[in-house]
């Protein structure tokens, strides 16, 4: 295919794209969105253990609610354990974390975070101890909003043509009830 050719073939489609202003070009689900943050949050924790790191992760659930009460917000639901290595002994904490932030698309990345974190509910449990753990959650949650802020929970598929196009195009991320919408920016 000739250079005019391609190049025909990727603007045509970007300038009707920016053209249908009400026209949802792609929506990402909250299952899609669940499933890519287990994949990277086990990556992460396989990442971190070959580097040393005292801390490993592993999920029970990680929810993601999109749009809750009609607001633009991703709230994140995670049930787990926390596992220190210390001293040559291993401590376990059953953490539950429900927590809020803005759905973020970072076009260059062609991926998407959850940035502005805040915490709505904790439950830091150790089975080996019974003590307060409140100054465990901060630790946890610097840790959670760590991994949110570095490591998106959406990575767009570039040998995809919509994901192609959705990079190469002035798009805009809204939040709708149950999903992720990319419109054309305004």
């Amino acid at each position: 295919m000739n250079l005019p050719l391609k190049l025909m073939s990727i603007l045509l489609p970007i300038l009707w794209f920016n053209g249908c202003a009400t026209v949802n070009l792609l929506s990402i689900s909250e299952a899609s969105l669940e499933t890519h943050l287990r994949q990277q949050i086990h990556a992460f924790d396989q990442q971190q253990l070959q580097r040393g790191s005292p801390f490993s992760v592993a999920l029970k659930t990680a929810d993601i609610t999109l749009g809750p009460d009609g607001r633009d917000v991703a709230k994140l639901d995670f049930a787990g354990q926390l596992a220190v290595t210390a001293f040559l002994q291993k401590v376990s904490l059953d953490i539950q974390l429900s927590l809020e932030g803005q759905p973020v698309y970072v076009s260059k990345e062609n991926a998407i975070y959850i940035r502005r974190l805040a915490l709505l509910d904790s439950k830091i449990e150790s089975p080996m101890f019974k003590a307060e753990l409140a100054p465990a959650t901060e630790q946890v949650m610097a840790v959670i909003a760590q991994l949110l802020e570095t490591t998106p929970v959406y990575r767009l598929d570039e040998s995809d043509l919509a994901g192609q196009l959705l990079q190469l195009a002035n798009m805009d991320l809204k939040v709708a009830p149950g999903k992720l919408v990319f419109v054309p920016a305004n």
